[in-house]
């Protein structure tokens, strides 16, 4: 794939773990995203406040689209196989191919937490990130307070570069951020930790 030239659409992928399938958000999608996102308690670490409209759903999904069109990155809505369930989302953003490199993100319900599935879909992406883009460098940021976030990080090899000092104000609330950083070369895409003993 070359990753030279202005303006190159970049084709959101669908990508399939052992218990999950990641693909391009669809219109269809918009209650079950607006659900996750007008939640106060999932997005208690987010650096913005919770959803109170539906419109903000499909302005979500039309700039995933957009995103993809433009070349800048990738949101993949990521389902459960067993039963097909959206439980969150991945993504890959702010890709620049000249530094090869971008920022992962994700968010997922509540439903969904403790089960490793931000750590199946992130190395999913991750892999798509480094083997077909050829990325060499992932960033992400992580609220100091979201012990979970850091957890999945960690597990995923990411080694935490510095703190951002109170760089989001949610609500009147001010709080820091961890940033991580992945580079390709300490990628390990086998690299599932064993269960402590």
């Amino acid at each position: 794939m070359a990753v030279d030239g202005e303006g190159m659409s970049l084709p959101t992928p669908t990508l399939r773990t052992a218990r999950l399938r990641l693909r391009p958000f669809s219109d269809a999608d918009a209650d079950a995203l607006f659900a996750l996102h007008s939640s106060a308690y999932v997005l208690r670490y987010w650096d913005s406040p919770p959803w109170s409209e539906h419109a903000r759903a499909e302005r979500f999904i039309t700039a995933c689209r957009q995103m993809a069109e433009e070349g800048t990155g990738a949101r993949l809505a990521v389902d459960r196989l067993s039963d097909g369930t959206f439980i969150g989302w991945c993504s890959l953003t702010g890709w620049n191919p000249d530094y090869r490199s971008a920022s992962m993100g994700y968010c997922f319900n509540e439903a969904a937490w403790g089960h490793g599935y931000a750590t199946e879909s992130a190395r999913a992406v991750l892999q798509w990130a480094f083997d077909t883009l050829d990325l060499n460098r992932v960033q992400a940021e992580a609220d100091t307070r979201n012990a979970a976030s850091a957890r999945v990080l960690g597990k995923l090899g990411f080694k935490r570069e510095g703190t951002l000092r109170e760089d989001c104000i949610v609500n009147g609330e001010v709080s820091d951020s961890w940033v991580y950083g992945l580079i390709k070369r300490e990628w390990q895409p086998s690299s599932v930790p064993l269960p402590a003993p």
